[in-house]
């Protein structure tokens, strides 16, 4: 079932799951790949008066990190290069560049 709410850009829709022996569900691939969910990943289980939500648990910093470093591999840029262009933003020239005396 799907009820598609164009003003306000939201979709609700309805999955059929079975509960198994040992409480499991089978989360449907599409379900799955719209949140961006793996094998493994948590999800939270949320329940609003007689509404239950399945919503994706993602820590935020280790899916940061990956994408940090995937950009940095991506862009050939090391942690010293990203180091040594905060400290020319900071100070204007990287700190281990000596400054020629104003005098």
């Amino acid at each position: 079932m799907a009820l598609r709410m164009d003003e306000q850009n939201l979709s609700i829709e309805s999955y059929p799951v079975r509960l198994r022996s040992r409480g499991q569900i089978t989360v449907p691939q599409r379900i799955r790949e719209q949140l961006n969910v793996e094998d493994g990943d948590m999800l939270n289980l949320v329940q609003v008066g007689d509404v239950t939500v399945l919503v994706p648990f993602q820590p935020q910093i280790p899916r940061l990190v990956d994408r940090i470093v995937a950009k940095m591999a991506e862009s050939n840029v090391t942690l010293a290069d990203l180091l040594t262009g905060l400290e020319i933003e900071r100070y204007g020239h990287p700190l281990d560049e000596e400054i020629p005396n104003g005098s």
